[in-house]
């Protein structure tokens, strides 16, 4: 039997540890347990660094040798790699259709989050005619400004500042230094994690008498349910319309969204990815990190935008499009391609000329 060792703070990455057995981690995930089901794990690890007491995965035949040589008590593995690696290592093995997705799944129960305590921390700064629903906790050195609404069992992290009149739904979570501009309107569920800036005011101006004047933003920042948005991103209000992020969608940190823009459900956007001003993007996009959209087109649903991709018009719904300037991958892909063969091509150009020159003497 291979006991678990417990888990420490620093290794859980801060959240508290707990124990799962092998039997337990079966009957979790609908697998099939191959070994001792009393061997038992507190921690995850890849297999390569596994130590006695952790669980690990293997998703693809690729790494199915290294299941000899793993430490780990328990791995989730592939029925394919169970078969290519048949008898090898001592791991007890519990054997599912997509190792990935029952990790996901056990990960909650191995490392828990410690739960928040409901309450207002004193240094905490609450204006006038706020509402503060049951449950919430509001941490130390929070401002909550005038006539602002926070849902129950909302958790705002130290240094968080909600604006004057602005609405967050229940069970949302502000980490640290979240910036909620006044007006902007969160959903229920939200996670924004640290310095991310809601409601800002969007990039417009006009060239008058010598001078840029800037436009005035008068429109909201609407944050719809079951989103998560990355450290640092920044989401600007409309000027005169919304700007707008769908139920569902996951955005990565160091996101620049303009005003005025529209994402639609289920989106996912990756970091770095810059959107310019009154872009659509329609339900289901993905968009590749350090991609660039130029404002006042459409991504259609489902379309999907390669990293450090330039996208200057718009995207037919289900396409893949990638390169500088974007177009459809397979075109982009052949270009690239012809403009590898470029260098040599004029090598051998460069030879022709030369012969054809000594020739000529």
């Amino acid at each position: 039997m291979t006991s678990a060792r417990p888990v420490t703070q620093h290794e859980s990455g801060g959240e508290g540890g707990s124990v799962l057995t092998a039997a337990a981690i079966a009957q979790l995930t609908g697998g099939r347990l191959e070994g001792d089901e009393h061997a038992s794990v507190s921690s995850v690890a890849s297999l390569d660094r596994a130590q006695a007491g952790q669980l690990s995965f293997c998703a693809s035949p690729k790494y199915a040798s290294q299941l000899a040589g793993t430490l780990a008590s328990v791995v989730l593995v592939a029925p394919d790699v169970a078969r290519a690696a048949s008898g090898g290592g001592t791991a007890t093995r519990v054997v599912v259709e997509k190792p990935h997705d029952a990790l996901v799944s056990l990960l909650p129960r191995l490392y828990r989050s410690p739960a928040a305590e409901p309450g207002i921390h004193p240094t905490a700064v609450i204006g006038r005619g706020a509402q503060i629903g049951d449950g919430v906790s509001i941490g130390p050195f929070v401002h909550v400004g005038d006539g602002a609404r926070i849902g129950a069992r909302s958790v705002l992290d130290a240094h968080v500042v909600v604006g004057t009149g602005a609405r967050l739904g229940e069970e949302c979570q502000l980490r640290p230094s979240v910036t909620l501009y006044p007006g902007a309107e969160v959903g229920n569920r939200v996670v924004i994690h640290s310095g991310a800036v809601i409601g800002s005011d969007g990039f417009g101006y006009v060239f008058r008498d010598g001078r840029h004047e800037k436009i005035p933003h008068v429109g909201r920042c609407v944050i719809e349910d079951d989103v998560e948005i990355g450290a640092g991103t920044t989401i600007d209000r409309g000027s005169i319309d919304d700007t707008v992020i769908g139920a569902g969608t996951k955005i990565d940190n160091l996101v620049q969204v303009a005003h005025n823009v529209r994402i639609g459900r289920l989106c996912m956007i990756v970091s770095q990815a810059g959107i310019s001003g009154s872009t659509r993007i329609e339900d289901g996009v993905v968009i590749g990190g350090q991609a660039g959209l130029q404002g006042h087109h459409t991504i259609g649903k489902g379309a999907r935008i390669g990293g450090q991709s330039g996208v200057f018009g718009d995207v037919p719904a289900g396409e893949s499009w990638s390169g500088y300037p974007a177009r459809p991958h397979r075109e982009a892909l052949r270009a690239q391609a012809t403009l590898f063969r470029l260098s040599a091509m004029l090598k051998r150009i460069e030879q022709l000329l030369a012969s054809f020159g000594q020739k000529d003497q």
